[in-house]
């Protein structure tokens, strides 16, 4: 799906499962921990529900190129769950023939038995999240599972469908760039075409954020980071794994199509608890989100059709900076004329220039895209641009 062929950006479906066995510390996504159990048929049903509720309202059925079970811990849903919002999608969106259906899991809600149900199913891609594959530094993360445990769900995901990914946490508390190199080595050998390496980031509300703020979690400050970083892609590259986002690394043609939609600024679709979309609703672009408390979210389904607590407009200017951001975290990079359009406006030329010939960006005719010096301050690049 290239950016050309697609100038849309693409069109996809988010499905939220918020339950996780445990909360890890260093999480700020929408999780929940329920130790009594949950009805998960009496989810699935409302997902299916709230997923009929918003297809309603669209300006039409665009080509679903993408359906991505997130978290929480995807891998808690029975298959007939997940089979049933599949269903329910198919009957409502035209599938694309390559259609990428991707469903998060745990290494310890991981067995052959789930994960072939959920091949049935539909799915045809888990992205695992392994984080560590040193066992100090998984308890040290708050993971319950082994580094052996993890190779494990691994490789039977990589038996079970077509395609898998895995994630990594690094500038974990006290990793040496000896340390990493040879984890991220490890990693790259097992791997198969495709792998997410994520800074750890210290979040306001988590455990570990209390901890940094009172001074009993350190790590590594922006120096030793950014060295970190450059030597992530130094490895991957020489791998031929290519860093097509700042985050995300893949052998060519094996990029996670449900992220592309996001970094293109298509439209997605969002269902369940804490769910947000970008859709085109009445002509214009509409910001959707749902309810977060899970129960909250499922009363308000069961009674009105859907958890929505927000469905805005987009103005044009809002659009083309939400573009360029996202456009910006991939190599590719950014369609200026696309930015055009958004904004009304053209880029300040004399930024662009200024901003190339500091190294920070390079330009390929009418494509901007930020430079590996250029990613290390991304925020500032993208805060410069759009001046």
């Amino acid at each position: 799906m290239a950016d050309a062929a697609r100038p849309d950006g693409g069109f996809a479906l988010y499905v939220h499962w918020p339950f996780c066995a445990a909360k890890c510390p260093y999480c700020d996504f929408n999780s929940h921990v329920r130790k009594d159990g949950v009805d998960a048929m009496a989810y699935a049903g409302a997902l299916v529900r709230e997923l009929e509720t918003q297809a309603a309202r669209l300006d039409a059925r665009p080509t679903l190129d993408s359906i991505f079970f997130g978290g929480g811990t995807p891998s808690l849903m029975p298959g007939a769950a997940v089979g049933q919002v599949i269903d329910a999608a198919a009957k409502l969106f035209p599938f694309a023939a390559d259609i990428e259906i991707t469903l998060e899991a745990n290494p310890t809600s991981t067995d052959a038995a789930r994960f072939a149900d959920y091949a049935a199913a539909g799915v045809n891609r888990a992205s695992v999240g392994i984080q560590a594959l040193d066992d100090a530094d998984l308890k040290a993360l708050g993971r319950w599972h082994s580094a052996a445990e993890a190779r494990a769900a691994f490789d039977l995901a990589r038996r079970t469908f077509s395609r898998a990914s895995f994630d990594l946490i690094y500038a974990r508390t006290g990793q040496s760039e000896a340390a990493w190199e040879t984890e991220l080595t490890d990693a790259l050998a097992m791997a198969g075409d495709h792998l997410s390496l994520y800074q750890l980031t210290i979040e306001d509300g988590t455990k570990f954020g209390a901890l940094h703020a009172a001074g009993q979690l350190t790590v590594p400050d922006t120096e030793d980071a950014a060295r970190l970083y450059e030597l992530t892609q130094a490895i991957t590259a020489a791998q031929g794994f290519a860093q097509y986002e700042i985050s995300n690394h893949a052998a060519a043609g094996s990029e996670s199509r449900h992220n592309l939609v996001y970094w293109r600024y298509g439209e997605f679709l969002g269902v369940g608890p804490g769910a947000h979309g970008r859709v085109r609703q009445d002509g214009q672009l509409v910001a959707t989100a749902t309810e977060k408390f899970p129960e909250r979210w499922l009363g308000a389904v069961n009674a009105r059709g859907e958890g929505l607590i927000a469905a805005d407009a987009v103005p044009s200017e809002d659009q083309a900076q939400e573009y360029l951001v996202m456009a910006l975290r991939l190599a590719e990079g950014m369609d200026a004329a696309r930015y055009e359009r958004l904004a009304g406006r053209a880029l300040d030329a004399a930024r662009v220039t200024a901003l190339a010939d500091e190294g920070l960006i390079a330009r390929n005719g009418p494509r901007i895209a930020a430079t590996v010096k250029g990613r290390l301050v991304l925020n500032a690049v993208a805060a410069e641009l759009s001046r």
